[in-house]
């Protein structure tokens, strides 16, 4: 005998940095009972706001959003620790009869929870993260990258050999464990019906976006954000603050405190604008074999009412539909 069982709704805006996703996202909560679940890697940690282009006072209050402000900057948010607070937030929403929108640009949080990946429960090993990181540092990316080739060359192939972050990552787990982290990864379905939305803008109007908000990020005290976190004790070796928009400032500030004028802050300014277009070129890639499956729209002219036509389209398929289990 059969059994029907209705699916909850979940709803996911992405797109690039700068594409508009955080103010969609909070005007379609407010129009559909919805709640924000931030899927970005980097608004997790606190004190880091003018930066990560954090959601303001007033969007929070708009809308209530789960996943920021969740660890220190010298702290670390594994994948799997980010997956299960999602699935964890997106069940207290649905559990509360409001809808949960996925919101994010971490190409790799926002998949782990829409495709269930299965992912290594691996505990963090700071010392041997710190031996990896260095021998990149010394030696390069590159070969950190043909080590993990030797190790897991399923994995390597996956990860792109700039990415220092994920090629220690995928290392640990294989030191650690004993086994290629390729044949401890899997998916999951999770237990959703799924919408997908995207935003996308031309790449010069994303650009002009890009140095918009850096320009605006300035004015708003973003300096003085990055030395407050600095007289705090966080370095700029930590993974949170040599991110973009945090890390340029590093030669500044060594700079000053050895009471030379080589790196002017109109510089630091520059290169937080080339970081996030180089930035921005990575994140596509991640929803690029998505494209069937998302509904994109163009953040040019305002998305909101094609954006709510979808949302209210799914919601009520989604209270009429079911998946039927044997």
């Amino acid at each position: 005998m059969s059994q029907y069982i209705s699916l909850p709704p979940l709803a996911v805006v992405v797109g690039p940095t700068a594409v508009g996703k955080t103010a969609l996202a909070v005007r379609l909560s407010e129009a559909s009972d919805g709640e924000i679940v931030s899927a970005d890697s980097r608004q997790v940690y606190r004190g880091m706001d003018i930066g990560t282009a954090k959601a303001t006072q007033e969007e929070q209050a708009q809308a209530v959003h789960h996943l920021i402000d969740v660890v220190e900057p010298d702290e670390t948010l594994g994948l799997s620790q980010f997956q299960e607070l999602a699935y964890a937030a997106i069940a207290d929403i649905t559990a509360r009869e409001r809808v949960p929108f996925l919101v994010g640009g971490t190409g790799q949080y926002v998949m782990a929870v829409v495709e269930g990946w299965i992912v290594p429960r691996v505990p963090p090993d700071e010392a041997l993260r710190g031996e990896l990181y260095r021998q990149a540092a010394e030696e390069g990316a590159e070969a950190l990258h043909a080590r993990l080739r030797e190790l897991d060359p399923v994995a390597a192939d996956r990860i792109d050999a700039r990415n220092v972050r994920r090629i220690v990552r995928a290392l640990e787990v294989c030191l650690l464990t004993g086994l290629p982290i390729s044949e401890q990864q899997g998916k999951s379905p999770p237990p959703y019906r799924i919408l997908m939305l995207g935003l996308r803008l031309s790449r010069q109007q994303l650009y002009r976006r890009i140095d918009e908000r850096v320009e605006a990020m300035m004015a708003a005290g973003l300096e003085n954000e990055v030395r407050a976190l600095v007289a705090a004790g966080y370095g700029f070796e930590l993974p949170a603050m040599s991110g973009v928009g945090y890390g340029q400032f590093a030669p500044y500030l060594a700079d000053e405190e050895a009471s030379a004028d080589v790196v002017t802050l109109e510089s630091v300014i520059r290169e937080i604008k080339r970081a996030t277009r180089r930035f921005v070129r990575h994140q596509s890639n991640w929803f690029r074999h998505e494209d069937a499956r998302i509904h994109w729209l163009d953040a040019g002219n305002d998305p909101y009412d094609a954006a709510l036509k979808l949302v209210r389209r799914f919601l009520a398929s989604s209270a009429a539909a079911g998946s039927v289990v044997e």
